[in-house]
């Protein structure tokens, strides 16, 4: 069994010299990564009682962050202290994101492939699954191979699109087709998850529900922020048993 959808694969690997290109395919993403930024750090804090007013708050954090791209959101968690594993089936995405953190000084350890094939033994105290479940071949097989790879008590985020109309309308057809924000075929309705399926997934595997909040764009201020309508994006966040 695997994880890795090969089509998702070769489409994200065309697009790999545009990750950190904030006017470019993935100009969403950087304008998507404040508020999600923000939300895991204040989570982390809470749940690991940390201190927040500390420069590097997240320090002896031990993160996996799966499906990583280019490297958006380990970049800015190593900046918070945080100890960093990104892992992407796209060597692609791996090479930009390698490139970019030598360039930043930042030293994160960048590794192609998918969970399941990971060698790497220790558990993790927090798993990152952003936009990247809708992506994967089998979710179920994905979760349960997440759910090995971290500790008790860990803390596990998954971003993703619900299965919605509201959804498809803004997210494929607003957003590829009339706004041309990502390119076309970025996102496949079918493979768009309801926030109860997930959860019946993770709970099967040994998490269990903590948080579930929605992400909504603001076309006036073009940001985004937090929202309790879930209806499109959502994260939902989940705790180890």
């Amino acid at each position: 069994m695997s994880t890795i959808n090969k089509k998702e694969i070769e489409k994200f690997s065309k697009l790999a010299t545009e990750w950190w290109n904030p006017n470019g395919k993935f100009a969403s993403l950087h304008k998507f990564n404040p508020v999600r930024i923000e939300y895991i750090k204040n989570e982390l804090i809470a749940h690991f009682k940390l201190d927040g007013k500390k420069p590097e708050p997240l320090k002896d954090i031990n993160i996996l962050d799966i499906g990583c791209g280019g490297g958006l959101l380990s970049e800015p968690l190593k900046r918070l202290g945080a100890s960093i594993t990104g892992i992407d089936a796209s060597k692609n995405n791996i090479e930009i994101a390698k490139i970019h953190a030598e360039q930043m000084n930042l030293k994160i350890n960048y590794i192609s492939c998918s969970p399941e094939n990971l060698k790497i033994k220790e558990k993790f105290d927090v798993l990152l699954n952003m936009e990247i479940v809708e992506h994967v071949s089998n979710l179920d097989y994905f979760i349960q191979n997440c759910s090995t790879k971290i500790k008790k008590n860990g803390i596990m985020f998954v971003a993703t699109i619900n299965k919605t109309l509201k959804a498809y309308i803004q997210a494929i057809i607003g957003a590829e087709y009339i706004l041309r924000w990502l390119p076309i075929g970025t996102h496949d309705w079918e493979k768009f998850v309801v926030p109860e399926v997930l959860n019946n997934i993770a709970k099967k595997n040994g998490f269990n529900i903590k948080d579930l909040i929605g992400i909504k764009f603001n076309p006036i201020t073009r940001e985004w922020k937090r929202s309790p309508d879930v209806s499109v994006n959502y994260i939902s966040t989940f705790l180890k048993n």
